[in-house]
């Protein structure tokens, strides 16, 4: 089992920046990637980052520039960190860990960036 606690959204002004954390608990060495994904209000869940054990890292495209995915190790966290952000980042940001087979999900925490 694996638990995932997300932290550090909020509401932010175009252009600003903020971080999110996953700290992650549980049987961590059974990770093999992390990811975050966000959903909008009457949208689809997306993948917007994702990091693997041996630090490989994916962006999506509407993020590339602006977004950096990082982890550190010691602390068992995976960051986000969200640069230029515009009105369209606005979502539920989550935070994901592939243990295969299994599929972890944190509860979510919402970023809001306004006009």
């Amino acid at each position: 089992q694996v638990r995932l606690v997300e932290s550090g959204g909020g509401l932010v002004q175009a252009g600003g920046s903020l971080r999110l954390s996953c700290a992650a608990s549980g049987i961590i060495v059974s990770i093999n990637a992390e990811s975050w994904y966000r959903q909008a209000p009457g949208k689809q869940r997306e993948l917007v980052a994702g990091i693997t054990s041996g630090g490989s890292t994916n962006y999506a495209n509407f993020v590339k520039g602006r977004f950096t995915i990082s982890r550190d190790n010691a602390k068992n966290t995976v960051y986000l960190q969200m640069n230029s952000l515009k009105p369209e980042d606005t979502a539920v940001y989550y935070c994901n860990a592939q243990a295969i087979p299994y599929n972890y999900w944190g509860q979510g925490t919402q970023v809001t960036v306004s006009s």
